[in-house]
């Protein structure tokens, strides 16, 4: 495994490497991007982007999606994958926003957590692109990335992935690292073969972690 200190080093070379980069996902209110999340689960932020235009035009506010005909959101929502469960979700959401919450998205973990169809990672997106806080979400790349690069181990969940960027980072940088890491994982391969592998910071951390192995850590 690489040190807390060559973790932070490689997602600096990241930052290099990827450029300013923020949130891919479109949308005008917190509850739209909260609907947005909810949609780009095990689907692409571009699929999902092609999709909200059209159901936020139709439901632009809690209140008109909690009475949308289910039927009619999954007609637009069908290309993202998984649409039956989503159209639900998102309904449901709608409804325990506008009726239950006074159209206000919460701003704490718990409570997002606590609405249909979003997890911990929704929760995470949502608190740290739409209310500044210093959350860290794990999504398919970011733990690719986290177990290629070797910051965790090859069994770590996407908690212990989290617990881990979140331990080594400044709070203030974990927006921006999340973001970066999404889009390194898109550039990149996490795939190839060590003697196959043409992208020198993998080929450094792989370097970083036979040298951390023949020489454990006293950190």
């Amino acid at each position: 495994m690489l040190k807390d200190k060559q973790i932070v080093w490689a997602i600096h070379q990241m930052e290099a490497d990827i450029g300013p980069v923020g949130p891919s996902l479109d949308a005008r209110t917190p509850f739209q991007f909260l609907v947005s999340v909810i949609l780009s689960a095990q689907a692409t932020d571009v699929s999902v982007n092609k999709v909200t235009p059209t159901l936020f035009a139709k439901y632009p506010e809690p209140k008109d999606l909690m009475a949308a005909n289910v039927t009619d959101v999954e007609a637009i929502i069908k290309s993202v994958g998984l649409f039956h469960n989503k159209a639900r979700n998102i309904i449901k959401t709608a409804r325990i926003v506008h009726e239950e919450l006074d159209d206000v998205v919460p701003t704490d973990r718990k409570g997002i957590m606590a609405l249909p169809g979003a997890g911990r990672k929704t929760a995470n997106v949502v608190l740290s692109d739409v209310f500044g806080q210093p959350t860290f979400a794990v999504d398919t790349h970011v733990s690719a990335i986290s177990k290629r690069l070797h910051f965790v181990d090859q069994s770590a969940s996407p908690l212990q992935v989290e617990n881990k960027i979140v331990s080594v980072l400044q709070p203030e940088e974990l927006h921006q690292a999340h973001h970066t890491m999404i889009e390194y994982g898109r550039k990149y391969s996490m795939k190839l073969a060590p003697e196959k592998e043409v992208c020198q910071l993998i080929i450094d951390c792989d370097q970083l972690d036979e040298e951390n192995e023949a020489q454990p850590s006293t950190d």
